[in-house]
């Protein structure tokens, strides 16, 4: 009898144990994404000024600017799960760098200097948010390892725990650049 309970203790602790340990990976990818979350709001924040300042200039953008404008406010709208946050994001990211290529068409809007001090302040937020995706990263691998892992794994299924997905970088962004092409303007 001794020997049973002994071994319902261990397994009790054992099971505790890996409980919690799953409980604060979760908590730590939603730190993790509640930094990121931040810093987006920041660069959402930023948005409408850059757009407007563009406008004056880029009317051959527009396109491009209607695409941001759309985003952002799909991105604040709070409906969006984490997992497409993460794909809203990678598209506005995408389409604020292709703003920033059509503005080397502007000679006159790369002097001004409201839109000087807004593309230094976005690439400061753009900065730290890729320390935050780093950070969500490592902390969504841990995550996703430790649900994968035996024996982590079972109380992982008991809680309705899944995979979380990471932030990535889109295929177009990872192609190596051709910097002859940049000098060809």
């Amino acid at each position: 009898m001794i020997i049973v309970l002994v071994a319902v203790a261990v397994f009790a602790l054992f099971y505790i144990v890996i409980y919690n340990g799953l409980v604060g990976k979760k908590n730590q990818v939603e730190n993790a994404f509640a930094s990121i979350d931040t810093m987006l709001k920041k660069r959402y924040d930023l948005i409408p000024n850059l757009v407007a300042t563009v406008k004056q200039y880029a009317t051959h953008e527009k396109e491009t600017l209607t695409e941001i404008t759309e985003l952002r406010a799909k991105a604040i709208s709070g409906s969006l799960s984490s997992d497409e946050q993460v794909q809203v994001d990678n598209q506005i990211s995408k389409a604020m760098g292709g703003i920033m290529v059509a503005v080397e068409s502007y000679p006159e809007l790369k002097a001004n200097e409201n839109f000087v001090q807004l593309q230094r302040t976005l690439n400061e937020t753009e900065e730290q948010i890729s320390a935050a995706r780093r950070a969500f990263n490592a902390a969504v691998t841990d995550f996703n390892n430790a649900i994968e892992m035996f024996p982590s794994s079972i109380v992982a299924g008991m809680m309705n725990y899944a995979r979380r997905q990471l932030f990535e970088i889109p295929k177009t962004e990872r192609e190596n650049i051709d910097v002859g092409k940049l000098f060809d303007n």
